[in-house]
């Protein structure tokens, strides 16, 4: 028997997760979405070292498959991360990263949750400082 016989099994939750949102509300959500993403990408054209999407779930709670513990925001940047294609943003597989600016677009079906519910976990839990 060697030591590596006894060393407990280590699991890990899932990093290559599919975001799990709705549909967008509207066209006009899509198109203000497709116009940040646009912007951004014609600002930043030559850095790599961020990475932007739209109505993509944030996995944050390894325990998010159980509790549905997980959210979407309409826009959001993350700096100082490699810029590539996902599924979704994965915080534990991702150096424990959150957004650094989130943005919501308001409509009156959604306006109660994203001022109230998100601005609370995006403030408390993310710790994003620019919403």
């Amino acid at each position: 028997m060697t030591a590596l016989d006894i060393i407990p099994e280590v699991t890990c939750p899932p990093t290559d997760l599919w975001s799990d949102e709705p549909p967008l509300e509207s066209d006009l959500h899509l198109q203000q979405i497709i116009i940040l993403l646009s912007c951004l990408e014609l600002l930043w054209r030559e850095r790599s070292d961020y990475y932007a999407s739209g109505n993509l779930t944030i996995y944050y709670n390894e325990e998010q498959l159980k509790k549905r513990d997980f959210c979407g925001p309409d826009f959001f940047v993350v700096l100082d991360t490699e810029k590539r294609p996902r599924k979704s943003w994965v915080v534990w597989g991702e150096q424990g990263k959150y957004p650094d600016v989130i943005v919501e677009i308001l409509s009156d079906s959604t306006a109660n949750i994203d001022r109230n519910n998100k601005k609370i976990l995006y403030q408390n839990t993310f710790r994003t400082p620019n919403y």
